[in-house]
């Protein structure tokens, strides 16, 4: 029979939930004392919110509770020189957890070398598995299959296919531009630079070549051409990321963003289908077809599924639009800002390229200043600037003192480890005068180790060589012709380098650092340039 008599008192339950809530903090306070004791009390912060969280990547910064949103790209290498190491702990409480920050040369190249002892939290990617499981959502065994497949697909034949689709999207845009204009202005760098890599992802990527122009025609059993579909969902990838599906029915551009999802879905199914048909017909070297080839002649055991060869494609297609796209944005900027630097660029060129041929890609060995500049934009802007790992083991990492002699920190078992790209790119003791937008440190010999925007080791990106490929292209024609100077340069006057970048440079960070607004013009060089479309 219930019986209220014997029900506790109001006091009590006090006396109970204060009880509780005390050993629940005696025991998370000595968590935390032995969590700190554990990495011998190294500098660094102790918060509240985790870093991989949702609240981790919104706050501000609170002393106390959050470092703050893109604490990396906005702070560089400051807390490190405040601290006088190259690493950082981040321990949070109450409920206890260990994070190195790393901008370690050493360091860095230790973790990213010994993948079984570090591997990738792949839990934290597992959003870029809407389309199929891919190289960067797996680990071990699984991983090694996937890279088995997709690292034959980007052969020489593909490249020189980058370099040429680079060189066609380029002049078409030159080409909409008209022969007849001096000068173009462009409210917003990233909306030619994002075109300019759609096209040439949708060539060298897809096998689908596309025009500057919009395409009119929509295929029989489709919603949207391919284009649209492309763009759409490379271009609003945080939606998936961030919108749960239920949302989804209460806004139309979310509704027009799955559409794009399932459109782009039914075009790779199809294009599957069809490589498979004509397989042996036709001698492609698209990225696509490359990788269903390499999928073919593996053994059945470790072949990867057609929705797995989706999966693939489809980060190939982030990797490729988004970053890329976006690094070229910020070059434009840091060119029309560093108008020096510019000529220097633009004299290369035309001493390597004569102006009425096309740049070829046997040239491009040869312009290594297009390159330098490419490099120096993503020291300043790396397109990741955090790359999370963890320990597997109670070991040990080396680290360098700020004297240059070599020290070792104690890394627990389970501890996160951030390689932080910006903090390592900005370290005057590596980088010297790191603020300075200065393309020849890379002409000579340079900090590899200490360079890490395409990440590093075994898991390293594999379309580094296609970025670069790219970029080059576009870089070369773009100035050839074209001087980059700055829109509405009376907003700019009086202000130091540094300042106009910090003006016109702002930049958030969705899947990949993003350039808000660049304004630019496009001013035609006085020695015409004719350029075969052809």
């Amino acid at each position: 029979m219930f019986r209220l008599d014997v029900l506790p008192s109001t006091g009590a339950l006090q006396l109970l939930v204060g009880g509780l809530l005390l050993l629940f903090g005696l025991n998370s306070y000595s968590k935390y004392r032995r969590a700190l004791e554990a990495i011998n009390y190294r500098p660094g912060f102790r918060v509240v919110v985790s870093l991989s969280g949702f609240l981790g990547n919104a706050l501000p910064r609170i002393p106390g509770v959050s470092i703050g949103a893109n604490w990396s790209s906005i702070t560089k290498h400051k807390w490190y020189a405040d601290a006088g190491v190259n690493v950082l702990s981040y321990v949070t409480y109450p409920s206890v957890t260990t994070t190195y920050l790393l901008a370690d040369p050493v360091a860095v190249k230790e973790v990213t070398l010994h993948r079984a002892r570090f591997p990738k939290p792949v839990q934290q990617y597992t959003v870029l598995a809407f389309f199929g499981k891919n190289i960067v959502v797996t680990e071990n065994e699984e991983w090694k299959r996937h890279r088995k497949v997709t690292a034959p697909a980007f052969t020489e034949r593909n490249n020189k296919l980058v370099w040429d689709e680079a060189v066609r999207a380029t002049v078409g845009m030159f080409d909409s531009w008209g022969t007849d204009k001096s000068e173009v202005v462009i409210d917003h760098g990233a909306t030619i630079t994002l075109q300019l890599a759609l096209l040439v992802i949708g060539a060298a990527g897809f096998g689908q070549r596309l025009s500057w122009g919009e395409d009119k025609e929509i295929p029989p059993g489709h919603r949207m051409t391919f284009r649209a579909a492309l763009h759409t969902v490379s271009s609003h990838i945080l939606v998936q990321i961030v919108v749960p599906k239920w949302a989804y029915y209460f806004s139309k551009t979310f509704r027009h963003y799955q559409d794009s999802v399932d459109e782009l879905q039914a075009y790779m199914q199809e294009m599957v289908a069809e490589r498979k048909a004509s397989e042996g017909i036709e001698d492609r070297h698209d990225l696509f077809s490359a990788l269903l080839d390499a999928n073919a002649k593996d053994d059945m055991k470790n072949r990867l599924s057609d929705q797995e060869v989706i999966g693939n494609i489809f980060i190939f297609l982030i990797a490729g639009h988004e970053t890329s796209a976006n690094t070229l944005c910020f070059a434009l900027g840091l060119l029309a800002i560093e108008q020096e630097e510019q000529e220097i660029l633009y004299q290369q060129i035309i001493s390597l390229v004569p102006t009425n041929d096309n740049p070829t890609y046997e040239q491009m060995s040869a312009l290594t200043y297009p390159l330098a500049v490419l490099y120096e934009t993503l020291r300043l802007f790396p397109s990741v600037p955090v790359i999370p790992k963890y320990s597997v083991e109670d070991t040990t990492l080396p680290t360098l003192r700020p004297d240059g002699s070599m020290d070792s920190i104690v890394v627990p078992k389970g501890t996160v480890l951030i390689l932080n790209p910006p903090g390592l790119h900005y370290n005057p003791r590596i980088w010297p005068d790191p603020m300075t937008f200065k393309p020849s440190r890379f002409l000579g010999d340079w900090p590899k180790d200490a360079f890490l925007p395409f990440s590093g080791g075994a898991r390293a990106c594999l379309g580094r060589r296609f970025s670069e490929i790219e970029s080059v292209a576009i870089l070369t024609l773009i100035v050839r012709r074209y001087r980059i100077e700055l829109k509405n340069p009376e907003q700019y006057e009086g202000l130091t380098p540094l300042q106009k970048r910090d003006k016109l440079l702002r930049c958030r960070q969705v899947i990949t650092m993003t350039p808000l607004n660049v304004p630019l013009v496009f001013k035609k060089r006085s020695c015409p340039v004719k350029i075969d479309s052809g």
